[in-house]
């Protein structure tokens, strides 16, 4: 099968980029041939290059002539879609669809309904913009810059207007059921939604009798919604216990600069540096405030037997087990984040045992092995019902 990839990678690296590229990573080595169709936001520097991605971002006539040279000479059987903004707009998929190229597009958040894809605003959850109330996402100033809101809102009205997504994909591919109910209660047919989770990675090693792990740790981007200010006063009120963060935080330097001194600031890290912080980590904390679909720091934490405790929103429940594989607390509660810690650091035992039912559950729903087999099964369907 001949597969292209199609993605706006972000300017920074996100989870977005590892999940799509262990996507094509994985279908590779099984043998298809991947094509990719990809632009950065890296690439956008200068103030005219920022006025460009605000009306490519609505839709790219660029773009999509040149996804129609992509797609004659690729000549592929499916397009795998991800992230279009602000450099391809859904005009590529409307080239997709003239040319009766069937699409799956993975949905690893809510940008379909909510202009900023998180129905998080102001540090809160926030569902003003449904129902086409995109608007509010420029009254609020959501990105609290009200050029980049406008953008968003617009780029978001005529997607929906137009109907360049909806009419255009064959498969959306969300990672949770909690994902699917809120898709179909956006307007999508139930029967173009399927549900395919993050993969794990390979599992080598883990918790050992001698090895119960040291750090209480944060893996992830340094940004509000991802609940690193809770984390970081979570660390204050347990000074003699070590903390850990893991990521990128140039979007908030003045956490780290005030941060307490128990916390390590680690910096992005990847591959076997990750591996190992987690190898030394006796819990993973992910402490988000808003819809999360499948954070990867999980399945990485759970290959690698760790328990994780982790906000009670979203798509989570469905992957940390509350009281089994981990411990679910309230979002945006850090005295229930701070006693859940403190309970289950000082139980190493707990915590092997809850451990190793997250390595179990991992190797039997989020395998390589699995998620190919389910993928395989997406592609298949999309193939069958072309729009």
């Amino acid at each position: 099968m001949r597969i292209l990839f199609v993605h706006n990678e972000y300017a920074r690296p996100s989870g977005e980029e590892h999940a799509v590229r262990s996507l094509a990573d994985l279908v590779a080595k099984h043998g298809h041939r991947v094509d990719w169709f990809v632009r950065s936001s890296a690439e956008i520097r200068s103030v005219a290059e920022r006025w460009l991605a605000f009306c490519s971002g609505v839709y790219s006539f660029r773009a999509k002539r040149k996804m129609l040279k992509t797609l004659r000479l690729a000549r592929p059987h499916l397009v795998q879609a991800q992230n279009l903004y602000p450099l391809l707009s859904p005009s590529v998929l409307r080239a997709c669809r003239e040319s009766s190229v069937p699409v799956v597009m993975r949905c690893p958040n809510y940008r379909l309904f909510c202009p900023n894809g998180l129905h998080l605003s102001h540090g809160e959850v926030c569902e003003r913009c449904l129902d086409g109330k995109e608007y509010w996402c420029l009254l609020r100033n959501c990105e609290r810059d009200y050029c980049k809101s406008l953008g968003y809102a617009l780029r978001n009205s005529f997607a929906r207007i137009s109907k360049n997504i909806l009419d255009c994909v064959n498969i959306f591919m969300v990672l949770s059921e909690f994902q699917k109910k809120r898709f179909i209660a956006g307007g999508v047919d139930p029967e173009k939604i399927e549900i395919l989770p993050n993969m794990s990675p390979e599992m080598n090693g883990g918790l050992s009798g001698d090895n119960p792990g040291h750090f209480i740790t944060f893996v992830g981007r340094a940004s509000p919604e991802k609940g690193i200010e809770q984390f970081v006063e979570a660390a204050r009120l347990l000074p003699d216990l070590p903390f850990a963060v893991a990521g990128a935080t140039d979007r908030m330097p003045q956490l780290a600069a005030n941060g307490p001194k128990n916390i390590q600031w680690l910096g992005f890290l990847a591959g076997h540096s990750l591996t190992e912080l987690y190898d030394r980590s006796r819990i993973l904390v992910v402490p988000s405030i808003c819809f999360e679909g499948f954070p990867n720091s999980i399945t990485q934490a759970m290959a690698r037997a760790r328990p994780v405790i982790a906000s009670r929103i979203g798509g989570v429940p469905e992957i940390v087990t509350d009281g089994t594989t981990g411990l679910l607390v309230k979002a945006g509660d850090v005295q229930d984040m701070v006693a859940r810690i403190d309970e289950l650091y000082h139980n190493p035992d707990r915590c092997r045992k809850m451990g190793d039912a997250g390595r179990v559950k991992a190797e039997a729903q989020y395998s390589a092995e699995v998620v190919y087999r389910r993928l395989m099964e997406i592609y298949s369907k999309a193939m069958g019902h072309a729009v």
